[in-house]
């Protein structure tokens, strides 16, 4: 059902599309956020068509995802082996593709055109132009930003990219930041008009995000060992997740090197109570629960970067302590979410971290890098810990404390569930109404 007539958008997401499985490629948080705030604006009378680049010569050229989302698949340049960096090139040949797929329709067919990241921005810009309609534009990440805050041995952005931002910025009639923080971050890093920057904060599925509920005479432990068992995880250790990308950005290398400072601590501290040890008790942490790190997701970037991940394991000592899965849909992550003892979200940047306020809607407390949106998503103390920096001595003593303190951590599972509530896709569309409202009159003003 919907709530009565609503605008045309035109959406667009050139380098990714929603219907990709999050965690692989470039597909990730952006993608979910794409489709769920579509759903959510049809829903509310919306006719939303998301364009996209076509990635396999078997896509079909137009695919009604739902009713009142249609996907169409571009056609710009080879269908496979371009990376991320290599789109700019493409990006005349998108557009051409956009306004073709335009040009069939009636007259002023579309109301507003909203892209997403600068890619999209690019391609959005002439089209609004071409159109006469309104640019709205939500960044997701900034170079800017990314470059100010850059994992060890991660490439900056380049200045291509940042004077293409610069260029969007400038032309956008409505800006959308996630949180308040990102406003703050267009105004001063891109000089953006703070009258045309508005704060919608993304939602979360809290009907597919649930806590774990025990049957009758089951405890939630109970449901978690079966769950456990049933994904073929460790039963008789804790579990940290990981899920996203394998690259430096998300940082599950600082999660490697924390669980190698873990294992070392404890054998040190058995050690010095036992004074023997055998081999078999070393790899095991000296008798204390080292926990398994399971990494949910793909090689983003570089192709090895999974491979590299196991290497770096291997070489601090906790290979028996890493269990790498590929990306999985939500029914199925909603399941990993339940069965960790602590989701962790390490990234170096984050313009908001759906990841977190997914797991915090199972009831699973979050560990997090004190970056960015993760400082808004994250209940410091509430719903989970946010973490001061990126150093894995420091992770290793955040989530060896966590991992111990059974009563803390069941206090943060309470409260994780609460702060995911703040955070609705229906909200997120009445408010990108009215932005798209705003948007008209700026561009009349204009």
């Amino acid at each position: 059902m919907t709530d009565g007539p609503g605008p045309r958008v035109a959406m667009l997401s050139v380098h990714t599309s929603p219907l990709d499985q999050p965690g692989t490629g470039d597909a990730g948080g952006m993608n979910v956020y794409v489709l769920e705030l579509s759903r959510a604006l049809a829903r509310r009378g919306a006719e939303v068509e998301i364009y996209t680049r076509a990635t396999s010569s078997a896509q079909p050229k137009v695919v009604d995802a739902e009713p009142g989302i249609r996907v169409v698949h571009v056609a710009a340049g080879p269908f496979e082996g371009l990376d991320k960096n290599d789109l700019p090139g493409q990006l005349c040949a998108f557009t051409a593709g956009v306004l073709r797929a335009e040009a069939h329709r009636p007259p002023g067919w579309y109301d507003v055109v909203h892209s997403h990241y600068w890619l999209s921005g690019q391609v959005g810009w002439l089209s609004a132009e071409r159109w006469d309609v309104p640019l709205v534009h939500t960044m997701h990440t900034m170079a800017k930003v990314k470059n100010a805050a850059l994992a060890p041995g991660d490439s900056p952005e380049p200045v291509g990219r940042v004077i293409g931002e610069e260029q969007v910025v400038a032309e956008a009639d409505a800006l959308v930041a996630s949180t308040r923080e990102e406003a703050e971050d267009l105004v001063r890093e891109y000089r953006a008009d703070p009258d045309r920057v508005h704060v919608v904060s993304p939602g979360v599925d809290l009907d597919v995000f649930t806590p774990l509920v025990p049957r009758a005479g089951r405890t939630t432990a109970d449901e978690r060992h079966a769950l456990r068992t049933r994904l073929g995880l460790p039963t008789d250790r804790p579990v940290v997740l990981f899920a996203g990308r394998v690259q430096l950005l998300k940082g599950p290398d600082v999660l490697v090197r924390a669980l190698g400072v873990m294992a070392d601590h404890a054998a040190a501290h058995a050690l010095e109570a036992g004074g023997r040890i055998d081999l078999e008790c070393l790899r095991d942490g000296g008798g204390r629960q080292v926990p398994t790190l399971v990494v949910l997701g793909g090689a983003s970037g570089r192709p090895t970067a999974v491979r590299e991940l196991e290497a770096l394991a291997h070489q601090v000592g906790v290979s028996d302590h890493l269990v790498v899965r590929p990306p999985a849909p939500r029914e199925v992550l909603v399941e990993y979410f339940r069965a960790a003892d602590v989701v962790a979200v390490p990234s170096h940047n984050e313009s908001f971290g759906l990841v977190a306020a997914e797991a915090q809607a199972t009831g699973t407390p979050v560990v997090a890098a004190a970056v960015g949106g993760l400082r808004t998503v994250v209940q410091d103390g509430a719903s989970g810990v946010l973490v001061p920096d990126h150093s894995p001595w420091t992770w290793a003593r955040v989530l060896d404390d966590l991992l111990h303190d059974h009563e803390r951590r069941a206090a943060l599972a309470a409260g994780a569930r609460r702060a995911s509530e703040r955070f609705s896709w229906d909200r997120a569309a009445v408010a990108m109404l009215d932005v798209y409202s705003q948007a008209r009159k700026a561009r009349a003003s204009r």
